[in-house]
Order: structure tokens, then sequence, then C-alpha cells
């Protein structure tokens, strides 16, 4: 392993440049920011921190070899090129996924059972065996990426996404991905210093992403990586990093934090992801309908993520439901910013509120708008006018 290792850092839609800052403050060295992630070098040191520290990644993958190719005989030479056994042991489980733009190759499918065969033979030959695959938890993934003139392949330093923070369990999947609820949390300007409410909590992404931040607690404490399986790792060097950031970590003060949901079921989720984290006592959780909500402080931040209706009836009922959710901003959460991130382009028109900031992001494929809404004490709500209906989410 070299000193300076190439990397790519791949991200929700939307968060690329909240993640280049994020990268320079761990001490990497930004190369590009890309759709969909950034390019950074860094020493392997750096890759445990970063794979410890962000919040907005969702893997780091370690550049191992970029080249010129033709076909898919060209990629498993190139392949078949790398000493995979000094990276991982042959009883390891493998799984290669490759993505591609442009490529001129008939299958991506058939170019990841190529990148397979040349490491199985590499091991074979090396120690007279090949490593398993398994593609629903592997020990090591391996990914390639493909554009028309190039092939690059890279090892997976991470192994469970990134955003999988480790606290969540038996919940599901979250409607949104943890480390996009930290990017909007960024992009919302929110420090510890202010209140944080979210009146349609769920099972708690933003609460407990906001915790952590106030707790200074990195988010990569509860989980194992796939680089500790990794020839060569200093694990006294990792060790050292995680109790570092274990000491960093700060008690959570009493009532910063709030949430509130309809549902008692998940509600009982953010209270368990919580208590995970050792701050349940100091997050204020309550179950009721969201507009039925005082503001918890004279100001602060507020952050949503309503359902986008995916359904015909689900679209007309939130179209009437938006202008009750602008009176009830109005009314009640005068000198608060509120921070709508939404998939509903056309319904969130009719809130009767002109946002003060339009931020395209996506919520996996679904392409969203985070809204905000500063919420001026004394200020009046203004009719909807035809041309707002067109510019209101313009980009």
């Amino acid at each position: 392993m070299s000193a300076d290792q190439h990397c790519f850092a791949p991200c929700p839609r939307g968060l690329e440049q909240v993640l280049a800052d994020e990268l320079t403050s761990l001490g990497a060295q930004v190369d590009g920011v890309r759709p969909g992630g950034v390019a950074f070098r860094t020493s392997i040191e750096g890759v445990l921190r970063t794979n410890l520290w962000s919040r907005f990644a969702s893997r780091i993958l370690l550049r191992l070899l970029q080249r010129p190719y033709r076909n898919e005989q060209d990629i498993y030479k190139l392949a078949r090129g790398i000493d995979w056994p000094a990276w991982f042991d042959v009883g390891q489980t493998i799984k290669v996924e490759t993505n591609g733009i442009r490529a001129p190759v008939k299958s991506l499918e058939f170019v990841s059972l190529k990148v397979k065969d040349a490491v199985c033979d590499v091991f074979r030959d090396a120690c007279g065996e090949r490593p398993s695959v398994n593609t629903q938890r592997p020990d090591q993934r391996i990914h390639v990426f493909l554009d028309d003139t190039t092939a690059t392949l890279y090892l997976d330093t991470s192994g469970e996404a990134l955003f999988k923070r480790g606290y969540r369990r038996g919940a599901g999947e979250a409607p949104l991905r943890e480390n996009l609820a930290a990017g909007i949390l960024r992009l919302a300007g929110w420090t510890p210093e202010r209140p944080l409410f979210d009146p349609m909590c769920g099972s708690g992404t933003f609460l407990t992403e906001a915790a952590m931040m106030a707790m200074g607690r990195a988010p990569g404490l509860g989980r194992e990586f796939a680089f500790e399986r990794f020839a060569g790792i200093d694990h006294a060097q990792w060790h050292a990093l995680r109790d570092a950031a274990t000491a960093r970590i700060t008690p959570l003060p009493d009532g910063l934090i709030s949430g509130r949901d309809e549902d008692a079921e998940v509600l009982g989720h953010a209270r368990r992801h919580l208590a995970a984290l050792g701050c349940a006592p100091q997050v204020v959780l309550a179950e009721g309908d969201a507009l039925s909500a005082e503001a918890p402080a004279p100001s602060g931040v507020m952050v949503m993520n309503p359902p986008y209706g995916e359904r015909m009836g689900e679209v007309t009922a939130l179209a009437a439901w938006y202008p009750k959710l602008g009176d009830w901003l109005k009314q009640r959460f005068a000198g608060w910013d509120a921070w709508i991130l939404t998939g509903d382009l056309q319904g969130i028109r009719s809130i009767g509120l002109a946002p003060s900031r339009k931020v395209p992001l996506f919520n996996g494929p679904i392409e969203c708008r985070l809204l905000r809404y500063e919420m001026v004490a004394g200020a009046r709500r203004r009719p909807a006018t035809a041309a707002d209906s067109h510019s209101q989410l313009r980009d």
C-alpha cells in the first residue's frame, strides 16, 4: 500500500459539494467533484478516518487500477494483473459489481463475471484455492466502473454502505437514508446552538443524525468495516482512531432536539435508535398529528420529509394538505427556518408560501427539492399567482 491512495466516495446526488468540503476537513485532497460523488486522495490512515467520520459519503472506494480497454477480455486481463492476495485472504467471500456509462460491452453482468473469474484465477495460482462468492453479505466488494474507453477497478473499504450507522436494528429501511438526512441538516445550516424540530419524524432519521452531530459522535463508531479484514492493515492505528473518536463524545443537551409523529410504532423505533446512541432521555418525542404541534422554542430549525404522494388518492389529499401546512407554519412557527424535502413538485406549490432557497436533491431515484421557508414574525402570507406555479420550483 502506497502512502497516497486514490479514492472515490459516492454520495446522494445533490450532496457532492457538501461531501467535498467534508473530505477536505478530514485531511483529504479533493481531485474532482463528479455527479454522484467525489474523487480524492488520502493516506491509508485517511481512508480509515474517512470511513469513521464521514456523514455524507455512501462508501469509500479505493482505486486499484485505471486503464484503457476495448472489450471484456481486456478487462479480465487487467483484473488478472492485480495481486488480490495482497489485499485479502482466500477464505473471505467476494462480490463484483459493474456500472458503466457508454461502455462498449454487451453486458455489465458479464463484465462482473469476468472480473470474478480473474480474481479467482489469481488466488488459485497463488495458493491453490479460490474465494467463494456471496452476493448478499460478502466480506469484500469489488466495484468496476466503465466509460467508453477506460476501466477502473475499486476495492470497497466500507463493506456495508456508510449510511448504515449500526444503530438501526429491526426497524426496516429508513424512507430517508442517513447520509442524505445529515446532508440536509448541513445544507440547512443547523448547528447545535439552535433547537431542531421534526414534526413528522417517523423512526427518527433526522433526530439521530442531529444528535450524533451535537454529541460529536463519529457516525461509524457503532459498526464494522471491510478494511478491518484487509491484509496489512495496522489494527493498532485503527483502534487508536476509534478510541480517540469515543473520547470526543459529549452529552446531548436536554430538549435541544424534538420530534413528533402520529404513529406510535415508528416512534418506538425512534426511541430505540436514540437509546442505542445513549441520548434517548435528552430528545423530546411526542405522539400526535404534525399540524397540532406548537413550536418547542421561540426560534429554531424545522426539518420535514412529508409523503410524496405516489398514488392518485394520495396526490389529491396532499394537494389539500399543503395549504393547511402553510397556515400552520405562519400561525405557530414565526421566527423559525422551515426546510421541507419533497418529491411532490406539483403539490408543494399549494402551500402558499414562497421558498427563499431551492436545492435539487435525489432521495434514491426520486428527484426532490429541499425548500427553505423563512417564517419571519409578522410577515404576511401572500396568495399564489399563476407565475408562481411555473417558477416556484425552478432550479
